[in-house]
This record gives C-alpha cells, sequence and structure tokens, in this order.
C-alpha cells in the first residue's frame, strides 16, 4: 500500500470540506477555575476510569450540527498542544472516536467551529483552516483510519490521526515509503505544508559548525570521570567519535562525529578512584567480573536538544504487575489506577513523523509493567506495590508514585530528575513527560554536596533490581543521569556491558551525576540507543548504534535495518531527543 501526501491533501481540500479562508482566532476556550478544581479532584481520587480523566489539564468543546451530529473535541492538554480527542455522534447512531496528534504544536492551534457545520479550526500565523475529515464517503477519517499508517495526515497534514498498530509488525513498506516521500528533510510534510500556504514565512538555514561553536567549552565543563587510571581503550562501542583514531581514553570525553552537542565516554568501573571504590556509603564491593565490564556512556547537552517520551504499543502496560499481593477492592480494578486499556487513547510507538527532521537520537525506555512493581520489601506493601508511572505528551498513563526516581520534563522544557515526593504532585499540571523505574542510583548529598549511592542500592530486594534470567544480579543494565556543570545542564545514558547496581552508583559519582536510576536490562534490545544521520541518498536516517548488538533489534526493510522507534512502530516506550529550533 502507498500512501502519499498528494493523494491526502487532494482528497481533504476536494472531497472533504477543506477550507482556507480568513477569520477571527477562535481557539480552545480558558478552563474556568471550577471545572479545573472538578478535573484535578478527579484526578487525584483513589481511581479513575481511563487516561483522559487522568489528563487534568483537558479543554473541550461541543458543539451540535443542523444535522444533529452531536461533536467534541478535547485538548488534553493545552500548554503541551500535541494530543486532541475528537467524538462524533451523529443522531440514532454510534459513537466514535479519533486520536490526534498536532503535527505542528509551535504553529497550529485546534478549536472546534461551533456553528450550524461544526468544523475543526485550526490556526496559526494569520491563516485559519476550516477541517471537516468526517464529511464524505468515504471519509477521510475512515480512510486515515484504515491506511495501516501509525500517523495518518488529515487536515492536509497538520494534524495526524493516531492508528492503532502492532509494534514492530506495521505495514513496512506503506510506511516507509510515505516518509521517505513526504517526512525526511527538505520534503518533510510540514514543510511542505508551510511552502504552500505561506511562502519564505518558515524559511530553514541551518548552520553547521558555526562560528559560535563551543564544543571545547562543553567539553570542559563535562570535565573527566574521577578515575584512578585513564588507559587508551579499544572498545566495540559503535558510535563514530572524533579525535580517537588509536582508542579513546577512559573517562574522557569525545565528540559524535558529526553531532553538535553529543558526547561519548569509555570506562570500566575497576578504574574508578579508589577514594570512591572503598567509601563505606551505601554500595557493595565490586566483584572481578564487573571491575572489567565496559561501560559506554553518552552526553546531550542539553541546551541544544528538547526531550520527549512515548509509550510502546504493549509496554509498558497499564495492568496490574504479579509482583505486589493485592486486597480487598484492589482485585476489582483493572489495574492500579482502576483501567488497563489506554481507549480511547493510541498508543502507536512511534515518533510522530513531524518531527523526523529534527531527531538526533533515542534511547529505550524502562522496565515493562509486570517487572515495574516492588516483590519484596517495605515498597511491596503499600502504594499498591509503588507501580512504576509514566505521562506522555500531558497525560498520565499510570500515577507518579513517591518514592521512586522520575526522569520528567516541563512543558516550557525543563528537564529534571529527582525522588518524586507527594509535593511534586502539584507539579503534574506542568508536566509534559515523565518516567519513574525504581529507586535512585544516585543522589547529590546534601550536606556535603558530594555524589553518593542512593539508600537502597545494596538491597536487592528492597530496590527492586532485579537481575538476569537466571536470577544473578550482575547482569547487561543501562541508566541516565543528570548533571549540572560549568552552568551547562546534561542528560547522560550509561550503558554497562555486565554489572550490579553498585557497579552503576559508582560509575554514576564518577561522572559526578546530580540523580541517576535505572532503565532496562538484560538485552542490547532493551538497553537501546542510537544516534541519527542522513543517508547517503537524503529520503531517510541512518542510525549509529551504542553498541553493535543493539543494530540486531532495528526492523528490516528491502534488505537492510532500518531505525526502530522513529521509523516503525515498536512495542516497548522510548525516550527521544529533537535538535532545538
Amino acid at each position: 500500500m502507498q500512501v502519499t501526501f498528494m493523494r491526502w491533501f487532494v482528497g481533504c481540500t476536494a472531497a472533504l470540506g477543506f477550507l482556507s479562508q480568513p477569520a477571527a482566532g477562535q481557539g480552545m476556550p480558558e478552563l474556568d477555575p471550577a471545572t479545573r478544581e472538578a478535573q484535578w479532584e478527579a484526578y487525584m481520587a483513589d481511581t479513575v476510569a481511563s487516561p483522559v480523566e487522568f489528563s487534568p489539564m483537558r479543554v473541550e468543546q461541543t458543539a451540535t450540527g443542523t444535522d444533529g451530529a452531536a461533536v467534541r473535541l478535547v485538548s488534553l492538554h493545552p500548554a503541551v498542544n500535541r494530543w486532541y480527542l475528537l467524538e462524533r455522534e451523529p443522531a440514532g447512531a454510534r459513537k466514535q472516536s479519533w486520536h490526534f496528534d498536532n503535527a505542528d504544536p509551535q504553529t497550529w492551534e485546534v478549536s472546534l467551529f461551533e456553528g450550524d457545520d461544526p468544523a475543526l479550526r485550526i490556526e496559526g500565523d494569520g491563516e485559519t483552516v476550516d477541517c471537516r475529515p468526517w464529511a464524505g464517503e468515504p471519509s477521510e477519517l475512515a480512510s486515515a483510519a484504515s491506511s495501516g499508517l501509525p500517523y495518518a495526515p488529515v487536515c492536509g497534514g497538520r494534524l495526524y490521526l493516531r492508528n492503532k498498530v502492532a509494534g514492530s509488525r506495521t505495514n513496512r513498506e506503506a510506511v516507509s515509503d510515505f516518509l521517505r516521500k513526504n517526512v525526511f528533510f527538505g520534503d518533510s510534510l510540514v514543510n511542505l505544508i508551510k511552502g504552500t500556504f505561506f511562502e519564505d514565512a518558515f524559511l530553514e538555514n541551518a548552520t553547521i559548525g558555526a562560528e559560535d561553536d563551543d564544543t571545547g567549552a562543553v567539553v570542559a565543563a563535562l570535565g573527566q570521570a574521577r578515575l584512578e587510571r585513564r588507559p587508551v581503550m579499544r572498545t566495540g562501542m559503535s558510535l563514530p567519535v572524533e579525535g580517537a583514531p588509536d582508542g579513546m581514553e577512559a573517562g574522557s570525553w569525545y565528540v559524535v562525529e558529526g553531532q553538535e552537542g553529543i558526547f561519548a565516554s569509555v570506562m570500566q568501573p575497576g578504574l574508578i578512584s579508589q577514594e570512591i571504590l572503598s567509601a563505606r556509603n551505601g554500595a557493595n564491593w565490586l566483584d572481578g567480573v564487573e571491575r572489567n565490564a565496559d561501560v559506554y556512556l553518552v552526553a546531550y547537552d542539553l541546551s541544544r536538544f528538547e526531550l520527549g517520551y512515548e509509550l510502546g504499543t504493549d509496554h509498558p502496560g497499564l495492568g496490574w504487575s504479579s509482583r505486589p499481593q493485592r486486597h480487598g477492592n484492589e482485585w476489582r480494578l483493572a489495574g492500579p489506577d482502576g483501567f488497563d486499556r489506554a481507549d480511547p487513547l493510541v498508543r502507536n510507538g512511534m515518533l510522530n513523523p513531524a518531527f523526523l527532521p529534527r531527531v538526533v537520537s533515542a534511547f529505550a525506555g524502562g522496565f515493562k509493567r509486570d517487572h515495574g512493581a516492588f516483590r519484596f520489601g517495605d515498597y511491596a506493601t503499600f502504594n499498591r506495590g509503588h507501580h512504576y508511572g509514566f505521562l506522555s505528551n500531558g497525560v498520565t498513563f499510570s500515577r507518579l508514585i513517591e518514592n521512586l526516581s522520575t526522569l520528567y520534563v516541563t512543558t516550557d522544557g525543563e528537564i529534571g530528575m529527582k525522588t518524586w515526593e507527594e509535593a511534586d504532585n502539584a507539579m503534574i499540571p506542568q508536566l509534559a513527560s515523565a518516567r519513574q523505574n525504581g529507586v535512585p542510583l544516585v543522589v547529590r548529598d546534601p550536606e556535603t554536596g558530594e555524589s553518593v549511592p542512593g539508600s537502597r542500592v545494596a538491597s536487592w530486594g528492597g530496590g527492586n533490581w532485579s537481575g538476569s534470567a537466571d536470577a544473578q544480579l550482575r547482569t547487561l543494565r543501562s541508566g541516565a543521569c543528570l548533571r549540572e556543570s560549568g552552568g551547562r545542564k546534561f542528560l547522560i545514558y550509561a550503558y554497562f556491558s555486565s554489572v550490579t547496581p553498585s557497579a552503576m552508583a559508582r560509575t554514576f559519582q564518577a561522572y559526578d551525576c546530580d540523580h541517576a536510576m535505572l532503565l532496562d536490562m538484560n538485552s542490547p534490545e532493551l538497553t537501546y540507543l542510537a544516534v541519527y544521520h542522513q543517508n547517503a541518498t537524503g529520503d531517510g536516517l541512518e542510525a549509529d548504534h551504542l553498541s553493535h548488538y543493539m543494530k540486531e533489534s532495528d526492523p528490516w526493510l528491502n534488505g537492510a535495518r532500518v531505525p526502530r522507534f522513529v521509523t516503525f512502530s515498536d512495542n516497548r516506550d522510548f525516550f527521544y531527543l529533537l535538535r532545538k529550533e
């Protein structure tokens, strides 16, 4: 199946009532205080019915046309301006719902035109477009829903319909053809739309390696890890770096080739300063295997990047983990928050195609739901077992739980990592994304200012650290930390080839992290990280993987591997980084 821009654009403009017209700006209404309070109370209740009720900042509009059809549009978080839920109920017929993703949240504002003939009103940069994608036979929405695409463009490509697909088993030819023809780089769908309506209003002239390149200052801010020795290492790391033809000095940072603002480092835990390794402050002694296990790290200068988070098609799930015991009425609940399905919202495990021209990297998220709760220790006995929470595009899918390490992004782009506390729930209306995954590996000691192991690093059950398939605590693991240095903030991802949580903590201490958390473990597929560059033909992305083992989890297309997460739907959740505009 081939799906091209022209097919969708012509269908939308000619057959389905797509109109470009000057009109007064309308936008979604402001959320009134009474409604805001009621929605917040519902959010904080013991259980909710669906993720829609887990959107306390949502705003909705309703209208009824002369044909008797009722239409409801919900902006799930206006400050994020990404996700919209459209419901339409014709007179005497069953209600239908569609989940939309804004193709350009910086430009388009979506609302419901509430006249006798309701329409989606899309406004931006002085233009107003009214779109009725439910009109016609077949309707544009019907065609989009049957397209086989995770993201099917509607309303001239200003919105994407999110479709349910099977992670890593989508119609790859259809998706590849759509992305190649309509999205990548100069031929991107959004840029084509902008050029059609606004001529040079969105002209872009990117400068690579400009005079204000401050790579030296960034490397100086990153400094060097606190190691006892700094041998040159010739590792199996697959990221190409500058200035290391004969290997990388342990603990030093190197620029990733062609990727301004991304840096790589290698080390082994046995090289860490004895002052760190010998401290009796909550981590176990390291064994001979993990002392000599390679660790690969990637640092992102967050002044250059935006961070986002998407759920996989299947993981993490929304139901109960099998680990904690349930009691009383909890057996009647579908999940720890009251539901076990995302409906009416759609999880499709893939990056919004409009972001592909700016995406520079992606890495796998945290534990799947069954492993993402406590079986042993005190945390298994309250908070319903401390199921790890997660939030995407302003919508909570699993409640953020106190005591858990949390990586979050606010609606204004601030990136933070901390142990969640009850008082932090006040931040939820300002959150765009968040992911919890266990307890901290390191924290900043408030008295000494030193990076120290978390209080549960040495407790297998109390930290829910899990292990390999044969119950060994030492295994392949990944983690992330935040660090502020030299007036800059860095997100650091680390891939540990065979370690315990104690070796992870010591490594993050050596790199002077403010807060670090576990991500996933046990296989390169689950600890995946890739950095992207334009391919030789200029119509797609190629991936440089942190480890050559990770390439094996990329799907095949036409005899070649193509990047997961950003070109095809995946069943696992992931973080992604976009270069700032």
